[in-house]
């Protein structure tokens, strides 16, 4: 389906998307997406799980390089280690 693809007169939206990950990406973008209203989260990693990463990798000295690994604050890291002391 890709030779029959005008990238010329293809949405800016889509033609911004197949740049980036080439155009068979782009249509299955098309196919599951298309009409819908969509928002890309800012973070990669879901707050809930990370958390629970970071629980189990914090090692006492650990905040900041976890912070920088799940794209969150060094003080949401500390307050997660906190909370789950607490929990404890």
């Amino acid at each position: 389906m890709q030779e029959k693809v005008d990238i010329e007169a293809l949405h800016s939206f889509y033609r911004g998307i197949s740049e980036l990950i080439g155009i068979e990406g782009m249509l299955k973008v098309f196919e599951q997406y298309r009409g819908m209203q969509i928002t890309i989260p800012i973070h990669l990693y879901d707050r809930n799980r990370a958390a629970d990463h970071v629980v189990q990798q914090y090692d006492g000295h650990n905040s900041y390089n976890l912070a920088n690994k799940y794209g969150y604050s060094q003080r949401w890291v500390m307050k997660v280690i906190k909370d789950s002391q607490q929990k404890k």
